[in-house]
């Protein structure tokens, strides 16, 4: 049986493995986080899956009646595309005094105070050494960074850069612990992660992928085919500087074709990108065809549909086997 890895991460939040279930878009409600804290990592909500602030209280409640462990709430600050109250968001997080928020595309800066003081730990979702190093400078706890691999949103051109360059420069740089993220789904990434000196992982398209994730199951059977590998996800949205990587389809493929046309306003892709048309598939046609989905290159590491449980003792024992691998090359001096 597998030894459990202790991280400055697990230590943190009092998790068992160190593996975050990041914010998505639809998908993370309460069933998806409680689901993967009973499996000994870190489940996450989504707030702006919640119409309301108040909405989001009342699924923090639900998903304490399924779960006793540590979960978490995504926060995604993006006024340009989804007009939100996100003092009103983040004053809930703090009185209800969540584990951990999971903050993306907007300045830690603002709410982090508040959060601290409400006993939250703050992980800041940075895709670029330059965000890091700011949230680093406005207190968060743990910086998670996030490679050109994974759904990424944000950025601006020339910042298209791996998590295996990414990675390396922030372990080396930042002095809080770091999360690495973009594109994993194994239990070899999850070691090299730790063995550069990373804390955990979090992933987000491979929990899609799982028994308990609330989406349609045509979605889950379609990610896992071998056809559906590393090479069917495309990048949209850059020129409107939210850089997505979203599933190759006819959808995403328009949404490309205006996009080189130059000159682009948000209200000529908003058919195609909408959010409810997104909803709609994930929740009631299952059709991976009609709507922009976002996931990472992890689609080509998913070839089955485990319950998170099974996921994560596999990934676990998998990264120590790699980790014992990893030592047993450095040889005893014979001096």
């Amino acid at each position: 049986a597998a030894m459990p890895l202790r991280t400055a991460l697990t230590n943190m939040l009092g998790i068992e493995h160190p593996i975050i279930q990041g914010g998505m878009q639809y998908v993370g409600y309460a069933e998806m986080a409680a689901a993967v804290s009973n499996a000994g990592g870190l489940g996450i909500l989504t707030g702006l899956t919640q119409p309301s602030p108040e909405a989001l209280r009342a699924e923090i409640r639900r998903c304490r009646t399924m779960t006793d462990k540590p979960f978490g709430v995504n926060l995604t600050i993006l006024p340009a595309l989804i007009p939100a109250d996100y003092d009103a968001y983040a004053r809930v997080l703090a009185e209800e005094k969540v584990t951990l928020v999971e903050l993306a595309a907007g300045s830690p800066k603002k709410y982090t105070p508040m959060w601290k003081a409400a006993g939250v730990k703050v992980l800041h979702k940075s895709a670029t050494i330059r965000h890091a190093l700011k949230a680093q400078e406005a207190g968060v706890d743990i910086i998670e960074i996030v490679g050109y691999e994974g759904s990424i949103a944000g950025g601006q051109p020339g910042d298209e850069v791996g998590a295996w360059v990414l990675l390396a420069k922030a372990t080396s740089m930042l002095k809080v612990p770091v999360v690495a993220a973009g594109a994993s789904g194994t239990g070899r990434q999850l070691a090299a992660a730790l063995a550069m000196g990373a804390q955990g992982v979090t992933m987000a398209t491979r929990f899609v992928c799982t028994v308990e994730a609330p989406i349609d199951q045509k979605i889950k059977e379609c990610m896992m085919r071998p056809e559906v590998d590393e090479r069917q996800t495309t990048i949209v949205l850059g020129t409107l500087s939210n850089a997505t990587r979203v599933f190759k389809n006819g959808v995403s493929q328009e949404i490309r074709q205006i996009e080189n046309k130059g000159d682009v306003d948000f209200s000529e892709v908003m058919p195609l990108a909408s959010g409810s048309r997104t909803k709609k598939m994930w929740q009631e046609t299952g059709d991976t065809q009609d709507a922009m989905w976002s996931c990472s290159q992890s689609l080509g590491l998913i070839s089955d549909i485990p319950t998170c449980k099974e996921l994560l003792r596999r990934m676990v024992s998998e990264a120590e086997e790699r980790l014992n691998r990893g030592a047993q090359c450095i040889v005893a001096s014979k001096l």
